[in-house]
């Protein structure tokens, strides 16, 4: 085999560890739904998403929706009180 060819085949190994190792750490994503506070109204917002999904006028609307979504993904639903402190939880797993 020649130098290059042992240097790509080297480097190409490293590339294969670092990227099966990056994937081992990284946080799997979850579909669970967040009633929030949100502008004076009420938002759905998926867990680790800065954006909300839908916005309501009252709490009961967003808790319905967050929880039409969690039943499909089968997540939980985490509810906020106006301070933001966790009311309740409801799970669809």
């Amino acid at each position: 085999m020649s130098q290059g060819k042992s240097w790509l085949k080297a480097l190409l190994e490293i590339i294969k560890v670092l990227f099966e190792s990056s994937r081992k750490n990284a946080t799997p994503r979850t579909w669970h739904q967040h009633v929030v506070p949100y502008e004076g109204d009420w938002a759905v917002r998926r867990e680790g998403n800065k954006r909300i999904t839908t916005k309501h006028r009252k709490q009961s609307t967003a808790i319905d929706n967050a929880k039409r979504i969690a039943r499909k993904k089968k997540a939980d639903v985490i509810i906020h009180r106006e301070d933001g402190t966790i009311r309740d939880r409801v799970s669809f797993d």
